[in-house]
């Protein structure tokens, strides 16, 4: 059966698709095809809908044979035996990914004009394409949503050669397609109207697309209170259903779990399916006096008995820290403890520095988020990258200042926040 064009592809998957069990779907459009027939299955289904930028990483000395891929939010996976089996070196990695990268943010500035995408953590990803012949990009793109989060990853695809498929069933949870001839040359071969997309028809199915998407609501807030020998710390705890891992905030400079910009992020990471946990770690008379800010080690005694209270109370879930300012320092100190409990860290405009030589201690993965335009910060942070001897990342948010106040920085933030998250507290749960 060949397809009249894919508006009626993207229906046809969308009838198969309706009445599965997926846990609050995103449909995943690769571009450009695949964003006309993804279209189709947002608007059946209710769902939101994205495109998904992937670009594979090609061996130097051989560009055809994949050895991973990259996505936006500098999330890269690899293939180990790939990369070891042809003697790949780092520094052969960085200049693919460089070239690589590149060509992705371009693009994706293109058909995103400026939206953010849609947060995978914790949800059902379903990443849609017009056809597959050799299941490349395909395999990339699965292996991407993957590690942005994804709770269960999709393929719904109207046609692909029967042993693609099966290859692919390794990479996906599920996988939906409607047509799987033996002898597919070409996917143009299955469409009477196979006419190219121009990338402002995926500009627009995207914009169209808004009007159907069904926002995530709002998780109820508990005010809890975190006991520190004698003093009584209060906090607010939001726990999404189904939540993947809980994230406690270090404040730093002074503010409180009233900080605007911490409450904005963690906001967001509850709409990505994380739970937070944003409390005070000085008292009101502690906060008169400016010292306290800087005591890193009060600080992190402070976080270490939330931690400890969290743990009491979600005894499955894994935990990570989220610091702020020398907040950022406090929850790298805890982290370098030999008993911690923390598995990942994120920074965002942090004082690192101030954990001094704590932080050859820290295990948890690391990220570090600093503006662009705050140059001073950003050198301590490079210097605080280089003494870090877990995995880590430096992520420079461009034009972005101490504190984030420029239009959509904030929202970067979170983003390339809950990515890390997502993706490292789920190799915690699967005991990575």
């Amino acid at each position: 059966m060949r397809f009249r064009d894919r508006r009626v592809a993207g229906e046809l998957l969308a009838a198969q698709l309706t009445g599965r069990e997926l846990t609050d779907p995103v449909v995943l459009g690769l571009p450009r095809g695949g964003v006309p027939v993804a279209f189709e299955v947002a608007r059946r289904l209710g769902a939101p809908l994205d495109v998904l930028v992937v670009r594979k990483l090609g061996v130097p000395f051989q560009p055809e044979l994949g050895m991973g891929a990259i996505g936006e939010s500098g999330v890269r996976v690899l293939n180990p035996e790939v990369v070891r089996a042809a003697r790949v070196t780092d520094d052969e990695i960085a200049r693919v990914e460089s070239s690589e990268r590149t060509e992705l943010e371009r693009r994706a500035a293109v058909y995103r004009a400026g939206r953010a995408p849609v947060p995978l953590a914790g949800r059902t990803a379903v990443v849609v394409d017009d056809g597959i012949a050799t299941g490349g990009t395909a395999r990339a793109a699965l292996q991407v949503a993957r590690a942005y989060g994804a709770h269960e990853v999709v393929l719904a695809v109207p046609v692909a050669p029967p042993e693609i498929i099966a290859d692919l069933a390794r990479v996906a949870d599920q996988i939906v397609c409607l047509q799987q001839p033996a002898d597919l040359y070409a996917v143009g071969a299955w469409y009477r109207d196979f006419s190219p997309v121009p990338d402002g028809d995926v500009v627009r199915l995207l914009t169209e697309s808004v009007s159907w998407a069904h926002p995530v609501g709002d998780p109820p807030v508990d005010e809890i209170d975190i006991v520190d020998r004698d003093m009584r710390l209060p906090g607010d705890l939001v726990v999404p259903a189904g939540a993947s891992g809980v994230v406690v905030f270090a404040h730093g400079s002074g503010s409180s779990r009233h900080s605007p910009r911490n409450r904005a992020v963690a906001a967001m990471l509850n709409q990505a399916g994380l739970g937070t946990l944003l409390f005070d770690l000085l008292t009101p008379d502690e906060s008169v006096d400016r010292g306290n800010v800087f005591d890193v080690p009060r600080l992190a005694a402070r976080l270490q008995s939330a931690t400890a209270w969290v743990l009491g109370r979600f005894p499955d879930l894994p935990i990570g820290y989220f610091g702020a300012s020398t907040g950022a320092a406090a929850a790298l100190w805890a982290a370098g403890e030999p008993d911690t409990a923390v598995s990942v860290v994120v920074s965002r405009g942090g004082r690192p520095d101030l954990a001094g030589h704590r932080l050859g201690a820290v295990r948890a993965p690391t990220l570090l988020i600093v503006g662009g335009a705050d140059p001073v910060v950003l050198d301590l942070n490079r210097e605080a990258e280089g003494l870090l001897r877990c995995e880590r990342r430096l992520e420079i948010v461009p034009g972005a200042t101490h504190l984030f106040e420029e239009p959509g920085a904030l929202d970067e933030v979170a983003r390339l926040a809950a990515n890390w998250f997502a993706h490292h507290f789920r190799e915690t749960r699967e005991g990575l």
